[in-house]
C-alpha cells in the first residue's frame, strides 16, 4: 500500500519505473519473437512424428529449447551473451552495435524491439495512470508485439499468445475495466466472423485465400479487450494502414509481388489505438457528424 500511494503522490518515478519495465519486458519479447516459432516447429514435427508412429532417434535429440533454456548466444561464434552485455539498448549502445567477442554486427531490431516496448508502456502508463487500467493495457500491448513480428518473421500469429489474451480480455473486462462483459463477448464473436466471412468471400471470388485464421482470432482477441464499438474502427484503420504499406512495397523493386503481405501487425497497430483511444476517436467522429447535419 505504501508503494501505491508513493507512486500515486510522485508519477515521474512511476513513468520512469514503467518505461524501465518496458525495456526489460522488451528484452525478454525479443527472445520470445526468435524462440517461439522454432519451439512450434519442433513441435509440428514431434506431432507428425507420433502420427506415423515414428520414434524420435536418441542421436537426433536435440537440447532444451523453450524460452529459458538454452542462454542467450551469438549466432556468429556460439559464445554465451555475459548479462552486462544483455541491458536493454544501453549495451547495444556501449558495444557500438558489436558482439562483445568476434564483432558481429548486432540487428538494430533487438533494441528497436526493446526501445518500442519501452516507449509504448510509457504511453499507457501516461493514458491511463497508476490503475489497473495500465497492468491489464500493459499485457495487452506486449502481446501485440510480440505478434507483429512473429507475423512479419514467419507470417504466424500463434494461438500460445491469441487465444490466452483473448480470455484474458474476456476476464478483465468481468469486471468492466476496458468494456463490459457482454459488449466483449460480442466483440470476439463479431472479430472472428467478420473476417471469416471476408476470408469466405474472398475465396468464393478469387479462388484464392487473401488471409490466415490467425488474423480472425487476432481481431477475436481485439473485440474481446475492447469489445465490440471499436471493431469498426480496428477494420478501417488496419485496412488503410495495410493498403498504405503494402502499395509502397509494392512500388520498390526489391519487393516480389507474389510475396504474402502479413496483416497482423496493421492489425495489431489498428487493436492498439483502439484500446488507448477508440473511446475518443468515436466521440469525436460522432460530434463532427452531429454538427455536420
Amino acid at each position: 500500500m505504501y508503494l501505491i500511494e508513493y507512486l500515486r503522490a510522485n508519477p515521474v518515478v512511476f513513468f520512469v519505473f514503467t518505461t524501465l519495465l518496458g525495456l526489460i519486458i522488451g528484452s525478454f519479447l525479443n527472445v520470445v519473437i526468435h524462440r517461439l516459432p522454432v519451439m512450434m516447429e519442433r513441435d509440428w514435427h514431434g506431432q507428425c512424428r507420433e502420427l506415423l508412429g515414428q520414434d524420435e532417434p536418441a542421436a537426433d535429440k536435440p537440447e532444451r529449447y523453450d524460452l529459458v533454456q538454452p542462454r542467450s548466444r551469438c549466432p556468429s561464434c556460439g559464445t554465451q551473451i555475459r548479462a552486462m552485455d544483455n541491458i536493454p539498448v544501453v549495451s547495444y549502445l556501449l558495444l557500438r552495435g558489436r558482439c562483445a567477442t568476434c564483432g558481429w554486427h548486432i540487428p538494430l531490431r533487438y533494441p528497436g524491439v526493446e526501445a518500442l516496448t519501452g516507449l509504448l508502456s510509457l504511453a499507457v502508463a501516461w493514458r491511463f495512470g497508476l490503475s489497473i487500467h495500465t497492468i491489464s493495457a500493459l499485457f495487452f500491448t506486449w502481446s501485440l508485439i510480440a505478434l507483429s513480428f512473429i507475423d512479419l518473421d514467419t507470417q504466424l500469429l500463434p494461438d500460445t499468445i491469441t487465444l490466452p489474451m483473448l480470455w484474458a480480455g474476456l476476464a478483465f473486462n468481468l469486471f468492466g475495466i476496458h468494456a463490459t462483459l457482454w459488449d466483449a463477448v460480442v466483440g470476439a464473436m463479431c472479430g472472428y466472423g467478420i473476417l471469416w466471412g471476408v476470408y469466405q468471400a474472398f475465396r468464393l471470388l478469387t479462388g484464392k485465400e487473401g488471409m490466415g485464421f490467425g488474423d480472425f482470432k487476432l481481431l477475436a482477441m481485439l473485440g474481446a479487450w475492447m469489445g465490440w464499438q471499436n471493431l469498426p474502427l480496428t477494420i478501417l484503420l488496419s485496412s488503410v494502414l495495410g493498403a498504405v504499406v503494402g502499395i509502397a512495397m509494392m512500388l520498390t523493386k526489391d519487393h516480389d509481388r507474389e510475396v504474402p503481405i502479413p496483416f497482423g501487425p496493421y492489425l495489431a497497430a489498428a487493436g492498439w489505438i483502439g484500446l488507448m483511444w477508440g473511446g475518443d476517436i468515436l466521440h469525436a467522429y460522432l460530434n463532427l457528424t452531429m454538427v455536420g447535419a
